[in-house]
């Protein structure tokens, strides 16, 4: 398992409803028992991860805290890599007396030192590079900008030795060793100020783009009636889920999410190229799942039409996924409830004009 992304409930003692109203999952552990449930799953997914492989853990301030002292004991605190608070939402209009609550938190860590990471970017525009690169090298057209030559840290090696009779400031030491910077400056790679002051010239082609940091407003979760969603109460942003498979995974690895709800983290998984596991108990998670990969999400405000009109989208809209294969595994006390929505959805599928999944969807018991 390289990648283990979940969403566990978030000790509020709720039960929560689609859109359709029907129970989508009941979070009613709270305080101890809430902690427990999440550290025995914990251990496991420890177990079962790769010595390369990442653990994601999206939690809110009900619950991020403590857990975030359990992951350091089953992961170890210097297998900790990152806190992230994302932006969830727009701003509440809120009565109560505190600031609005408009954020979660990602606590993200590793087994090891070693993981897969490929740094996620985003992309410069027009404006942003122009922004950040204001100098245009002569002779090349190429836009640059300047950076300094020194780090923190005093060194008693090369670094620390006088380069061109300039000393690196107080407590810093050079980047390069002074023949290095020689040699960077024949290559035109250093700009001199008026003063004398080198840096380093950082060119835009060679930024892929704005490297991604542990702040993120940009992946909040749908909030107007453009954006498609399944109806799901716990559902995630398809953008979020993308990030970290990119992040933390290569094609073809296997990503699990054991609290799965409403699929985002398996489609997203499944349309860049990975294996997938999506774990949960709620029978309203598995219907939202097997119906997002046959038809994808829908504006959140088609949810209000009728049967008919619905059933017409429905077969008019084209599956997301030509190639869909994958099982449908469920515990004793659950199978007879499964068999009957593997048997109505894929009588679902084969009325449907077009839609029909090229695949297979068993039920097997555990």
């Amino acid at each position: 398992m390289r990648l283990v992304s979940i969403d566990p409930p978030f000790a509020t003692r709720s039960v929560s409803t689609s859109r359709s109203q029907r129970a989508a999952y009941h979070d009613a552990l709270s305080g101890a028992h809430a902690l427990e449930f999440l550290r025995q799953r914990l251990i496991f997914l420890r177990e079962i991860l790769a010595d390369d492989g990442s653990i994601y853990v999206r939690l809110d301030t009900h619950i991020a805290f403590p857990i975030k002292v359990i992951i350091d004991e089953m992961f170890g605190k210097a297998n900790f890599r990152n806190w992230i608070t994302r932006k969830k939402c727009t701003p509440k209009n809120s009565t109560r007396k505190t600031y609005g609550n408009i954020s979660d938190d990602i606590l993200f860590s590793t087994k090891s030192h070693t993981y897969v990471w490929n740094r996620p970017v985003q992309e410069w525009t027009e404006e942003t590079s122009r922004k950040e690169y204001q100098y245009v090298e002569e002779g090349t057209g190429r836009r640059y900008k300047n950076v300094p030559l020194h780090a923190p840290g005093r060194r008693n090696g090369e670094t620390g030795k006088p380069w061109r009779g300039m000393a690196p400031p107080l407590g810093k030491h050079w980047q390069f060793t002074p023949q290095t910077l020689d040699e960077m400056d024949a290559r035109g790679e250093i700009s001199w100020s008026s003063t004398g002051n080198p840096r380093r010239k950082a060119c835009l082609d060679q930024s892929a783009g704005v490297p991604a940091q542990d702040l993120w407003l940009d992946v909040q979760d749908a909030h107007n009636q453009h954006v498609r969603t399944t109806g799901h109460p716990a559902e995630k942003n398809p953008d979020l889920a993308a990030r970290i498979v990119r992040a933390s995974s290569h094609a073809g690895d296997l990503v699990l999410d054991c609290f799965s709800g409403s699929g985002t983290t398996l489609e997203v998984a499944s349309h860049l190229g990975r294996r997938w596991i999506g774990i949960d108990n709620s029978l309203e998670a598995i219907r939202t799942t097997l119906y997002r990969f046959a038809y994808g999400a829908e504006k959140i405000g088609d949810f209000g039409v009728n049967p008919d009109r619905r059933r017409v989208c429905e077969q008019a809209r084209l599956p997301l996924f030509r190639r869909t294969d994958f099982a449908l595994y469920a515990t004793e006390p659950s199978t007879g409830a499964i068999d009957d929505m593997v048997a109505a959805w894929n009588d679902r599928l084969k009325d449907a004009s077009v839609g029909m999944i090229s695949g297979n969807l068993d039920r097997a018991d555990d």
